[in-house]
């Protein structure tokens, strides 16, 4: 017996979000967003948070982020010309790894077209080994995206 589909969310779910801008390379030849640029939308609205928050230095910092599993869920279509907001959230917080989940919502639409999750494990840079704790800039930029 399989595990019930899970459901389109509200944007109530998520406690920030961030604009991503369809392209014309970005819908396939069915009129709608190819499915792989879903996982690439997670990344951009992770990372772009990370970034803005003074969390994540992609050029210089000691601590990168490795994606470990990813999942998407798909409930409406999205295409070019379109904005998507991409709600996040925090799921779960581990000693070096993040669950981050995303809702994906056409702009004006209160559930989301998609949503799904991707997990980082954070390593050191130079050897890609596990941190042993989340550096205290992350930690803190997490708080906000944690779920009660």
């Amino acid at each position: 017996m399989s595990a019930p589909r899970p459901a389109a969310e509200p944007r109530s779910a998520y406690p920030h979000f961030g604009r991503i801008s369809t392209r014309w390379s970005d819908n396939d030849v069915y009129g709608h967003v190819n499915n792989v640029v879903y996982y690439s939308w997670f990344d951009t609205a992770v990372n772009r948070y990370l970034i803005e928050s003074g969390a994540l230095d992609i050029e210089q910092g000691a601590v990168i982020g490795l994606v470990v599993e990813t999942q998407c869920h798909y409930f409406a279509p999205l295409a070019f010309p379109q904005d998507v907001d991409a709600g996040i959230r925090v799921a779960h917080r581990g000693r070096s790894s993040v669950r981050y989940e995303v809702g994906l919502f056409g702009v004006g639409q209160d559930r989301c077209a998609a949503r799904g999750h991707f997990i980082h494990v954070y390593v050191d840079r130079a050897t890609r080994r596990p941190v042993g704790e989340l550096p205290p800039e992350l930690r803190a930029a997490l708080r906000s995206l944690e779920r009660p």
